[in-house]
Protein backbone atom coordinates (compact mmCIF):
# COMPACT_ATOMS: atom_id res chain seq x y z
CA UNK A 1 0.00 0.00 0.00
CA UNK A 2 2.68 2.07 0.70
CA UNK A 3 4.98 1.58 -2.43
CA UNK A 4 1.30 2.50 -4.23
CA UNK A 5 0.91 5.81 -2.30
CA UNK A 6 4.50 6.45 -3.41
CA UNK A 7 3.87 5.77 -7.17
CA UNK A 8 0.62 7.57 -7.23
CA UNK A 9 2.57 10.68 -5.25
CA UNK A 10 5.64 10.44 -7.70
CA UNK A 11 3.32 10.12 -10.74
CA UNK A 12 1.77 13.19 -10.10
CA UNK A 13 5.02 15.42 -8.92
CA UNK A 14 6.36 14.01 -12.10
CA UNK A 15 3.70 15.09 -14.41
CA UNK A 16 3.29 18.66 -12.88
CA UNK A 17 6.88 19.55 -13.33
CA UNK A 18 6.92 17.75 -17.02
CA UNK A 19 3.90 20.71 -17.72
CA UNK A 20 5.54 22.83 -15.50
CA UNK A 21 8.54 22.69 -18.23
CA UNK A 22 6.39 22.42 -20.61
CA UNK A 23 4.67 25.66 -19.82
CA UNK A 24 7.83 27.14 -19.57
CA UNK A 25 9.86 26.03 -22.52
CA UNK A 26 6.52 26.68 -24.73
CA UNK A 27 6.70 30.63 -23.71
CA UNK A 28 10.56 30.57 -24.01
CA UNK A 29 9.79 28.70 -27.05
CA UNK A 30 7.43 31.19 -28.63
CA UNK A 31 9.40 34.33 -27.66
CA UNK A 32 12.45 32.82 -29.73
CA UNK A 33 10.88 31.58 -32.66
CA UNK A 34 8.94 34.51 -33.14
CA UNK A 35 12.18 36.64 -32.97
CA UNK A 36 13.68 33.55 -35.21
CA UNK A 37 10.82 33.87 -37.56
CA UNK A 38 10.99 37.16 -37.76
CA UNK A 39 14.94 37.97 -38.25
CA UNK A 40 15.73 35.24 -40.39
CA UNK A 41 14.64 33.93 -43.94
CA UNK A 42 12.22 30.61 -44.15
CA UNK A 43 15.46 29.42 -46.29
CA UNK A 44 17.35 29.30 -43.14
CA UNK A 45 14.51 28.16 -40.87
CA UNK A 46 14.09 25.33 -43.70
CA UNK A 47 18.05 24.24 -43.14
CA UNK A 48 17.13 23.80 -39.39
CA UNK A 49 14.08 21.89 -39.85
CA UNK A 50 16.17 19.77 -42.22
CA UNK A 51 19.04 19.17 -39.88
CA UNK A 52 17.01 18.77 -36.54
CA UNK A 53 15.43 15.92 -38.54
CA UNK A 54 18.26 14.00 -38.10
CA UNK A 55 18.47 13.67 -34.88
CA UNK A 56 15.95 10.99 -34.30
CA UNK A 57 18.22 8.90 -36.71
CA UNK A 58 21.21 9.41 -34.68
CA UNK A 59 19.29 8.09 -31.48
CA UNK A 60 17.77 4.98 -33.44
CA UNK A 61 20.93 3.66 -34.47
CA UNK A 62 22.98 4.60 -31.15
CA UNK A 63 20.21 2.26 -29.59
CA UNK A 64 18.49 -1.45 -30.31
CA UNK A 65 15.52 -0.77 -27.66
CA UNK A 66 17.82 -1.56 -24.44
CA UNK A 67 17.08 1.71 -22.92
CA UNK A 68 13.31 1.41 -22.88
CA UNK A 69 13.83 -2.71 -21.95
CA UNK A 70 15.00 -0.76 -18.59
CA UNK A 71 12.25 1.36 -18.19
CA UNK A 72 9.99 -2.20 -18.59
CA UNK A 73 11.79 -4.11 -16.48
CA UNK A 74 10.59 -4.73 -13.12
CA UNK A 75 14.06 -5.46 -11.82
CA UNK A 76 17.24 -4.10 -13.27
CA UNK A 77 20.78 -5.49 -12.60
CA UNK A 78 24.24 -3.31 -12.59
CA UNK A 79 24.69 -6.18 -15.88
CA UNK A 80 21.57 -4.65 -17.29
CA UNK A 81 23.00 -1.22 -17.10
CA UNK A 82 26.79 -1.91 -18.15
CA UNK A 83 25.40 -3.95 -20.82
CA UNK A 84 23.07 -1.00 -22.28
CA UNK A 85 25.69 1.58 -21.76
CA UNK A 86 28.36 -0.67 -23.39
CA UNK A 87 26.30 -1.46 -26.15
CA UNK A 88 25.21 1.96 -27.13
CA UNK A 89 28.41 3.57 -27.08
CA UNK A 90 29.80 1.24 -29.41
CA UNK A 91 26.59 1.76 -32.08
CA UNK A 92 27.30 5.94 -30.95
CA UNK A 93 30.99 5.64 -32.31
CA UNK A 94 30.22 4.03 -35.34
CA UNK A 95 27.21 6.55 -36.28
CA UNK A 96 28.65 9.38 -35.50
CA UNK A 97 31.88 7.85 -38.15
CA UNK A 98 29.34 7.19 -40.66
CA UNK A 99 27.96 10.74 -40.41
CA UNK A 100 30.56 12.64 -40.30
CA UNK A 101 31.88 10.68 -43.51
CA UNK A 102 28.48 11.56 -45.44
CA UNK A 103 29.02 15.17 -44.81
CA UNK A 104 30.09 16.13 -48.30
CA UNK A 105 26.93 14.23 -49.63
CA UNK A 106 24.30 15.85 -47.93
CA UNK A 107 25.71 19.59 -48.36
CA UNK A 108 26.19 18.80 -52.07
CA UNK A 109 22.64 17.12 -51.96
CA UNK A 110 20.38 19.94 -50.57
CA UNK A 111 22.81 22.41 -51.53
CA UNK A 112 23.50 23.98 -48.12
CA UNK A 113 26.13 26.77 -47.98
CA UNK A 114 29.08 26.04 -45.10
CA UNK A 115 27.42 27.58 -42.14
CA UNK A 116 24.99 24.32 -42.56
CA UNK A 117 27.96 22.14 -42.35
CA UNK A 118 29.31 23.02 -38.68
CA UNK A 119 25.73 23.39 -37.61
CA UNK A 120 25.52 19.77 -39.21
CA UNK A 121 28.73 18.94 -36.92
CA UNK A 122 27.41 20.60 -33.73
CA UNK A 123 24.44 18.39 -33.81
CA UNK A 124 26.31 15.13 -34.23
CA UNK A 125 28.87 16.72 -31.00
CA UNK A 126 25.77 16.90 -29.34
CA UNK A 127 23.92 14.19 -30.16
CA UNK A 128 27.42 11.97 -28.12
CA UNK A 129 26.98 14.30 -25.07
CA UNK A 130 23.24 13.18 -25.24
CA UNK A 131 24.12 9.56 -25.16
CA UNK A 132 26.32 9.72 -21.58
CA UNK A 133 23.11 11.28 -20.06
CA UNK A 134 21.12 7.76 -21.39
CA UNK A 135 21.98 5.74 -18.26
CA UNK A 136 21.42 8.52 -15.28
CA UNK A 137 17.93 9.68 -16.71
CA UNK A 138 16.77 6.16 -17.09
CA UNK A 139 17.77 5.70 -13.66
CA UNK A 140 15.42 8.75 -12.18
CA UNK A 141 12.91 7.54 -15.24
CA UNK A 142 12.51 4.19 -12.91
CA UNK A 143 12.00 5.67 -9.62
CA UNK A 144 9.41 7.88 -11.36
CA UNK A 145 11.32 11.41 -10.45
CA UNK A 146 11.01 13.18 -13.85
CA UNK A 147 11.51 16.41 -11.92
CA UNK A 148 14.75 16.10 -11.63
CA UNK A 149 15.04 15.25 -15.61
CA UNK A 150 12.71 18.37 -16.51
CA UNK A 151 15.48 20.50 -14.35
CA UNK A 152 17.96 19.36 -17.07
CA UNK A 153 15.52 20.48 -19.24
CA UNK A 154 14.71 23.86 -17.73
CA UNK A 155 17.98 24.63 -18.01
CA UNK A 156 18.96 23.31 -21.40
CA UNK A 157 15.52 25.08 -22.23
CA UNK A 158 16.89 28.74 -21.06
CA UNK A 159 20.36 28.48 -22.33
CA UNK A 160 19.05 27.33 -25.59
CA UNK A 161 16.13 29.69 -26.72
CA UNK A 162 18.29 32.52 -25.08
CA UNK A 163 21.37 32.28 -26.94
CA UNK A 164 19.47 31.81 -30.18
CA UNK A 165 17.36 35.02 -29.49
CA UNK A 166 20.61 37.39 -28.36
CA UNK A 167 22.52 35.56 -31.27
CA UNK A 168 19.73 36.29 -34.23
CA UNK A 169 19.29 39.86 -32.98
CA UNK A 170 23.34 40.22 -33.42
CA UNK A 171 23.18 38.63 -37.19
CA UNK A 172 24.40 35.85 -36.53
CA UNK A 173 22.69 34.30 -39.51
CA UNK A 174 22.92 30.18 -39.28
CA UNK A 175 25.49 30.17 -36.80
CA UNK A 176 23.25 31.02 -34.01
CA UNK A 177 22.17 27.50 -33.57
CA UNK A 178 25.38 25.96 -34.14
CA UNK A 179 26.41 27.75 -31.25
CA UNK A 180 23.74 27.46 -29.22
CA UNK A 181 23.07 23.68 -29.58
CA UNK A 182 27.03 23.05 -28.27
CA UNK A 183 26.27 24.93 -25.23
CA UNK A 184 23.29 23.64 -24.37
CA UNK A 185 24.75 20.10 -24.96
CA UNK A 186 27.42 20.79 -23.01
CA UNK A 187 25.61 22.09 -19.88
CA UNK A 188 22.81 19.48 -20.03
CA UNK A 189 25.27 16.86 -19.78
CA UNK A 190 27.48 18.16 -16.71
CA UNK A 191 23.90 19.18 -14.73
CA UNK A 192 22.24 15.68 -15.72
CA UNK A 193 25.44 14.21 -13.49
CA UNK A 194 25.61 16.33 -11.17
CA UNK A 195 22.27 15.14 -10.34
CA UNK A 196 21.92 11.38 -10.77
CA UNK A 197 25.26 10.66 -10.61
CA UNK A 198 26.91 7.11 -11.97
CA UNK A 199 30.57 6.63 -13.03
CA UNK A 200 30.38 4.81 -16.40
CA UNK A 201 31.21 1.40 -16.62
CA UNK A 202 32.17 -0.96 -19.49
CA UNK A 203 31.00 -5.03 -20.23
CA UNK A 204 28.27 -6.90 -21.58
CA UNK A 205 26.98 -9.92 -20.13
CA UNK A 206 25.00 -12.16 -22.43
CA UNK A 207 22.50 -12.76 -20.11
CA UNK A 208 21.12 -9.49 -20.02
CA UNK A 209 21.78 -8.63 -23.51
CA UNK A 210 19.33 -11.41 -24.65
CA UNK A 211 16.95 -10.56 -22.09
CA UNK A 212 16.96 -6.57 -22.92
CA UNK A 213 16.55 -7.42 -26.28
CA UNK A 214 13.65 -9.28 -26.40
CA UNK A 215 11.91 -6.36 -25.72
CA UNK A 216 14.45 -3.82 -27.02
CA UNK A 217 14.17 -5.35 -30.88
CA UNK A 218 10.58 -5.15 -31.12
CA UNK A 219 10.28 -1.70 -29.42
CA UNK A 220 13.26 -0.54 -31.71
CA UNK A 221 11.54 -1.57 -34.51
CA UNK A 222 8.16 0.52 -33.97
CA UNK A 223 10.58 3.42 -33.22
CA UNK A 224 12.73 2.83 -37.01
CA UNK A 225 9.03 2.72 -38.83
CA UNK A 226 7.97 5.89 -37.13
CA UNK A 227 11.29 7.65 -38.23
CA UNK A 228 10.60 6.57 -41.54
CA UNK A 229 7.05 7.84 -41.28
CA UNK A 230 7.60 11.03 -39.48
CA UNK A 231 11.57 12.19 -40.03
CA UNK A 232 12.73 10.64 -43.33
CA UNK A 233 9.78 12.17 -45.08
CA UNK A 234 10.95 15.40 -44.41
CA UNK A 235 14.25 14.73 -46.36
CA UNK A 236 12.05 14.00 -48.88
CA UNK A 237 10.23 16.72 -48.94
CA UNK A 238 13.12 18.99 -48.95
CA UNK A 239 14.00 18.20 -51.96
CA UNK A 240 10.67 17.95 -53.70
CA UNK A 241 9.09 21.45 -52.21
CA UNK A 242 12.47 23.15 -51.58
CA UNK A 243 14.03 24.29 -48.27
CA UNK A 244 11.26 27.46 -48.08
CA UNK A 245 8.64 25.09 -49.00
CA UNK A 246 9.47 22.45 -46.03
CA UNK A 247 9.91 25.49 -43.37
CA UNK A 248 6.20 26.59 -44.09
CA UNK A 249 5.42 22.75 -43.57
CA UNK A 250 7.44 23.25 -40.17
CA UNK A 251 5.96 26.49 -39.21
CA UNK A 252 2.61 24.82 -39.43
CA UNK A 253 3.56 21.97 -38.19
CA UNK A 254 5.54 23.36 -34.85
CA UNK A 255 2.29 25.50 -34.20
CA UNK A 256 -0.27 23.07 -34.70
CA UNK A 257 1.22 20.10 -32.68
CA UNK A 258 2.77 22.53 -30.06
CA UNK A 259 -0.44 21.21 -27.34
CA UNK A 260 0.26 17.98 -28.64
CA UNK A 261 3.95 18.45 -27.86
CA UNK A 262 3.16 19.82 -24.56
CA UNK A 263 0.38 17.44 -23.52
CA UNK A 264 0.47 14.01 -24.71
CA UNK A 265 4.27 14.11 -25.47
CA UNK A 266 4.67 14.39 -21.21
CA UNK A 267 1.71 11.78 -20.39
CA UNK A 268 3.38 9.64 -22.27
CA UNK A 269 6.59 10.14 -20.44
CA UNK A 270 4.73 9.47 -17.29
CA UNK A 271 2.24 6.41 -18.66
CA UNK A 272 4.99 4.19 -20.06
CA UNK A 273 6.43 3.22 -16.38
CA UNK A 274 3.03 3.13 -14.73
CA UNK A 275 1.72 0.99 -17.05
CA UNK A 276 4.36 -1.22 -16.97
CA UNK A 277 4.39 -1.12 -13.09
CA UNK A 278 0.80 -1.72 -13.16
CA UNK A 279 0.31 -4.11 -16.10
CA UNK A 280 -1.55 -6.86 -14.11
CA UNK A 281 -3.67 -4.57 -12.56
CA UNK A 282 -7.05 -4.20 -15.41
CA UNK A 283 -9.21 -1.82 -13.31
CA UNK A 284 -6.88 0.42 -12.71
CA UNK A 285 -5.36 0.78 -15.92
CA UNK A 286 -9.15 1.04 -16.65
CA UNK A 287 -9.75 4.24 -14.46
CA UNK A 288 -6.08 5.46 -15.74
CA UNK A 289 -6.75 5.45 -19.30
CA UNK A 290 -10.39 6.95 -18.81
CA UNK A 291 -8.91 9.73 -16.77
CA UNK A 292 -6.07 10.54 -19.51
CA UNK A 293 -8.82 10.61 -22.47
CA UNK A 294 -10.82 13.11 -20.21
CA UNK A 295 -8.44 15.69 -18.86
CA UNK A 296 -6.54 15.74 -22.43
CA UNK A 297 -9.41 16.30 -24.16
CA UNK A 298 -10.78 19.23 -21.30
CA UNK A 299 -7.10 21.09 -22.78
CA UNK A 300 -7.00 19.94 -26.22
CA UNK A 301 -10.40 20.55 -27.55
CA UNK A 302 -10.56 24.25 -26.72
CA UNK A 303 -7.11 24.78 -27.40
CA UNK A 304 -6.89 23.56 -31.00
CA UNK A 305 -10.40 25.55 -31.40
CA UNK A 306 -9.27 29.07 -30.05
CA UNK A 307 -5.59 28.90 -32.00
CA UNK A 308 -7.62 27.91 -35.04
CA UNK A 309 -10.00 31.13 -35.01
CA UNK A 310 -7.03 33.48 -33.73
CA UNK A 311 -3.86 32.62 -35.07
CA UNK A 312 -4.17 34.04 -38.76
CA UNK A 313 -5.14 37.64 -36.51
CA UNK A 314 -1.64 37.11 -34.71
CA UNK A 315 0.27 36.64 -37.98
CA UNK A 316 -1.09 40.09 -39.02
CA UNK A 317 -0.41 41.82 -35.94
CA UNK A 318 3.07 40.74 -35.33
CA UNK A 319 5.92 42.65 -37.11
CA UNK A 320 7.48 41.44 -40.45
CA UNK A 321 5.42 38.15 -40.00
CA UNK A 322 3.17 38.06 -43.14
CA UNK A 323 5.83 35.81 -44.78
CA UNK A 324 4.46 33.03 -43.32
CA UNK A 325 1.21 33.25 -43.79
CA UNK A 326 1.35 31.09 -47.00
CA UNK A 327 1.82 28.66 -44.00
CA UNK A 328 -1.54 29.63 -42.66
CA UNK A 329 -3.73 27.13 -44.29
CA UNK A 330 -1.38 24.06 -43.92
CA UNK A 331 -1.76 25.02 -40.17
CA UNK A 332 -5.65 24.44 -40.19
CA UNK A 333 -5.17 21.10 -41.53
CA UNK A 334 -2.31 20.12 -39.64
CA UNK A 335 -4.48 21.08 -36.33
CA UNK A 336 -7.41 18.78 -37.00
CA UNK A 337 -4.99 16.13 -37.56
CA UNK A 338 -3.16 16.70 -34.89
CA UNK A 339 -6.40 16.56 -32.44
CA UNK A 340 -7.44 13.07 -34.08
CA UNK A 341 -3.90 11.64 -33.40
CA UNK A 342 -4.21 12.41 -29.96
CA UNK A 343 -6.12 9.50 -29.04
CA UNK A 344 -3.79 6.73 -30.47
CA UNK A 345 -1.22 8.19 -28.29
CA UNK A 346 -2.15 6.34 -24.91
CA UNK A 347 -3.23 2.85 -26.27
CA UNK A 348 0.20 2.35 -28.06
CA UNK A 349 1.92 3.51 -24.40
CA UNK A 350 -0.80 0.81 -22.84
CA UNK A 351 0.22 -1.88 -26.07
CA UNK A 352 4.17 -1.78 -25.48
CA UNK A 353 3.71 -1.30 -21.38
CA UNK A 354 1.92 -4.83 -21.25
CA UNK A 355 4.03 -6.45 -23.84
CA UNK A 356 2.16 -6.15 -26.48
CA UNK A 357 4.80 -4.34 -29.07
CA UNK A 358 3.58 -6.53 -32.15
CA UNK A 359 0.35 -4.93 -31.86
CA UNK A 360 1.69 -1.34 -31.89
CA UNK A 361 4.46 -2.89 -34.93
CA UNK A 362 1.40 -3.48 -37.11
CA UNK A 363 -0.09 0.03 -36.92
CA UNK A 364 3.19 1.60 -37.30
CA UNK A 365 3.59 -0.61 -39.72
CA UNK A 366 0.81 0.78 -41.16
CA UNK A 367 1.28 4.08 -40.91
CA UNK A 368 4.82 4.23 -42.58
CA UNK A 369 3.33 2.24 -45.46
CA UNK A 370 0.33 4.98 -46.07
CA UNK A 371 2.52 7.77 -45.16
CA UNK A 372 4.82 7.03 -48.56
CA UNK A 373 2.28 5.83 -50.58
CA UNK A 374 -0.34 9.18 -49.45
CA UNK A 375 2.50 11.96 -49.02
CA UNK A 376 4.05 11.88 -52.46
CA UNK A 377 1.14 10.82 -54.69
CA UNK A 378 -0.94 14.05 -52.52
CA UNK A 379 1.84 16.23 -52.88
CA UNK A 380 2.25 15.48 -56.76
CA UNK A 381 -1.20 16.56 -57.07
CA UNK A 382 -1.62 19.29 -54.24
CA UNK A 383 1.79 20.93 -53.81
CA UNK A 384 2.12 21.41 -50.26
CA UNK A 385 -1.30 20.68 -48.86
CA UNK A 386 -0.78 16.96 -49.99
CA UNK A 387 1.47 16.44 -46.53
CA UNK A 388 -1.02 18.11 -44.42
CA UNK A 389 -3.87 16.42 -46.23
CA UNK A 390 -1.94 12.67 -45.47
CA UNK A 391 -1.97 13.68 -41.92
CA UNK A 392 -5.25 13.89 -41.27
CA UNK A 393 -6.13 10.83 -42.82
CA UNK A 394 -3.95 8.79 -41.29
CA UNK A 395 -4.74 10.22 -37.94
CA UNK A 396 -8.41 8.58 -38.42
CA UNK A 397 -6.65 5.14 -37.66
CA UNK A 398 -7.85 6.31 -33.75
CA UNK A 399 -11.35 4.67 -34.92
CA UNK A 400 -9.41 1.34 -35.09
CA UNK A 401 -6.96 1.53 -31.98
CA UNK A 402 -9.52 2.15 -29.26
CA UNK A 403 -11.65 -1.13 -30.02
CA UNK A 404 -8.81 -3.27 -29.76
CA UNK A 405 -7.45 -1.98 -26.78
CA UNK A 406 -11.00 -2.66 -25.31
CA UNK A 407 -10.10 -6.18 -26.01
CA UNK A 408 -6.82 -5.46 -23.38
CA UNK A 409 -8.70 -3.60 -20.59
CA UNK A 410 -12.48 -2.06 -20.57
CA UNK A 411 -12.91 1.47 -20.51
CA UNK A 412 -15.35 4.09 -21.38
CA UNK A 413 -14.37 6.39 -24.78
CA UNK A 414 -17.20 8.39 -25.77
CA UNK A 415 -18.82 9.75 -22.67
CA UNK A 416 -15.11 11.25 -21.58
CA UNK A 417 -14.69 13.37 -25.18
CA UNK A 418 -18.19 14.19 -25.91
CA UNK A 419 -18.20 17.16 -23.29
CA UNK A 420 -15.27 18.99 -24.19
CA UNK A 421 -15.96 18.73 -27.47
CA UNK A 422 -19.53 20.25 -27.05
CA UNK A 423 -18.21 22.85 -24.91
CA UNK A 424 -15.58 23.40 -27.02
CA UNK A 425 -17.64 24.19 -30.53
CA UNK A 426 -20.03 26.54 -28.16
CA UNK A 427 -17.00 28.35 -27.35
CA UNK A 428 -16.31 28.59 -30.71
CA UNK A 429 -19.22 30.30 -32.18
CA UNK A 430 -19.14 33.09 -28.90
CA UNK A 431 -15.66 34.06 -29.76
CA UNK A 432 -16.45 34.25 -33.80
CA UNK A 433 -19.34 36.24 -32.76
CA UNK A 434 -16.49 38.60 -30.96
CA UNK A 435 -14.86 39.93 -34.36
CA UNK A 436 -16.68 43.38 -34.78
CA UNK A 437 -13.78 44.18 -32.30
CA UNK A 438 -11.83 44.27 -35.41
CA UNK A 439 -8.11 43.30 -35.74
CA UNK A 440 -5.88 43.98 -33.16
CA UNK A 441 -4.28 42.59 -29.62
CA UNK A 442 -8.06 44.45 -28.17
CA UNK A 443 -10.16 41.59 -30.28
CA UNK A 444 -7.17 39.25 -29.16
CA UNK A 445 -7.60 39.73 -25.17
CA UNK A 446 -11.56 40.19 -25.53
CA UNK A 447 -11.60 36.71 -27.44
CA UNK A 448 -9.87 34.43 -25.19
CA UNK A 449 -11.77 35.95 -22.27
CA UNK A 450 -14.89 34.90 -24.37
CA UNK A 451 -13.33 31.97 -25.00
CA UNK A 452 -12.64 30.40 -21.43
CA UNK A 453 -16.52 31.95 -19.71
CA UNK A 454 -18.22 30.63 -22.33
CA UNK A 455 -16.41 27.20 -22.60
CA UNK A 456 -16.38 26.77 -18.80
CA UNK A 457 -20.22 28.11 -18.20
CA UNK A 458 -20.69 25.02 -21.39
CA UNK A 459 -19.53 22.79 -19.18
CA UNK A 460 -21.19 23.54 -15.98
CA UNK A 461 -24.58 23.91 -17.30
CA UNK A 462 -25.07 21.28 -20.03
CA UNK A 463 -22.66 18.65 -18.69
CA UNK A 464 -22.41 19.62 -14.71
CA UNK A 465 -18.62 19.47 -14.80
CA UNK A 466 -17.33 22.02 -12.85
CA UNK A 467 -13.46 22.88 -14.10
CA UNK A 468 -12.45 23.45 -10.29
CA UNK A 469 -13.22 20.31 -9.13
CA UNK A 470 -11.87 18.27 -11.89
CA UNK A 471 -8.32 20.04 -11.10
CA UNK A 472 -8.89 19.30 -7.70
CA UNK A 473 -9.75 15.41 -8.78
CA UNK A 474 -6.56 15.33 -10.72
CA UNK A 475 -4.63 16.71 -8.02
CA UNK A 476 -5.63 14.24 -5.52
CA UNK A 477 -5.01 10.96 -8.10
CA UNK A 478 -7.76 9.19 -7.01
Amino acid sequence: MAQEENIKKNSIISLLSLFFHSGYAAVLGLIANLILTIVLSPKIYGIYVLTLAIIPFLNFFSDIGLAAALVQKKDVSDDDIRTTFTIQQLLVITVLAIAFVLTPFIRDFYDLPSEATHLYWAVLFAFFLSSLKTIPSIKLEKSIQFQKIVLVQIVESTIFYVTVSILALMGFGLQTFTIAVIIRSLTGTLLMYYLSFWFPQIGISRISLKTLLSFGVPFQTNVFLALIKDDLILFYLGKVVGLEGLAYIGWAKRWAESPIRIIMDNVSRILFPIFAKIQTEKERISQLIEKVLRYQTLILAPTFVGMALLLDEAVELIPKYSKWEPAIPLFYIIILSAFFSSYSTPFTNLFNAVGKVKTTFKFMLYWTVMSWVSIPLFTHFFGLYGFPISLVLLSLTFIVIVPIARRIVDFKFVPQIIPPIVSSLIMGVAVYFTSYFGVSWLHVGVSIVTGIITYTAALYFLFKINVVTEIKSFLKYE
